[in-house]
């Protein structure tokens, strides 16, 4: 499982946490707006796991909890045994994920190998294809929708919000698959470094923040929560 990168400290990638994110390359999405690019076209040093281990274990009095983020974790087998050794530090872990691997999702959660999971919308399932994946699966992404919900762990799904991707009708079709849902975080495209620029050549302006508000009331109407980051 390549690591590719390490953030030592965060403040804000764990609710309520102090955390460490370990960054895990390759992805089988192409968002244009991604900003990890590194992690999908390579050219990172990649970290050795007995080296993250090592840190994490060094770091017990002090951090206190890991994300693991990408890139997407679910793509590698050995995700479980990286969870577990972080569980035997004691740690809570909180996933991200793109929710194309509900299977590996589900194992997760019936291991008990996860204690918080973000789950990044993109657009309208049936939408996905051609701009994020060639042959898009859009019922998986449904699948892990509903086993987050009815997870008993805390969770959040977000959404980043950018012109070609995302409009009022979208918005309005993810909130009503994701009705009842506990945290809903929309999130503002940032076009300082993306994976496809080309993809947003013609577009004049991004979304600004009362844009975001318009979007945030439509998603009120079925979710308990929704916040602007």
């Amino acid at each position: 499982m390549p690591i590719g990168g390490l953030q030592k400290t965060s403040l804000i990638d764990y609710p309520g946490k102090i955390s460490s994110v370990i960054f895990i390359a390759g992805c089988n999405l192409k968002c244009p707006y991604c900003h990890n690019s590194i992690l999908i076209k390579g050219g990172f040093i990649p970290y050795k796991k007995n080296t993250i281990i090592n840190f994490l274990q060094e770091r017990i009095n002090f951090i206190e909890g890991v994300v693991i983020s990408g890139g997407e974790p679910t793509l590698y087998k050995k995700l479980e045994e990286l969870c577990l050794q972080i569980k035997d530090l004691g740690y809570p872990i909180k996933l991200d994920t793109n929710g194309t691997n509900p299977d590996k999702i589900e194992n997760l959660l019936q291991k008990k190998l996860i204690d918080y999971i973000a789950m990044d919308i993109k657009t309208a399932p049936n939408l996905y294809s051609p701009t994020f994946q060639e042959k898009a699966e859009p019922e998986k992404i449904i699948e892990s929708i509903k086993l987050i919900k009815t997870s008993r762990i805390p969770y959040e799904f977000r959404t980043t919000c950018s012109k070609k991707i995302i409009t009022a009708d979208i918005m309005e079709k993810i909130a009503r698959l994701i009705a009842g849902a506990r945290l809903y975080s929309l999130q503002l495209f940032n076009d300082k470094e993306t994976l496809n620029p080309d993809f947003f050549k013609n577009i004049k302006k991004n979304y600004g923040k009362k844009d975001l508000l318009n979007f945030k009331a439509i998603a009120e109407k079925t979710v308990k929560k929704c916040i602007i980051r």
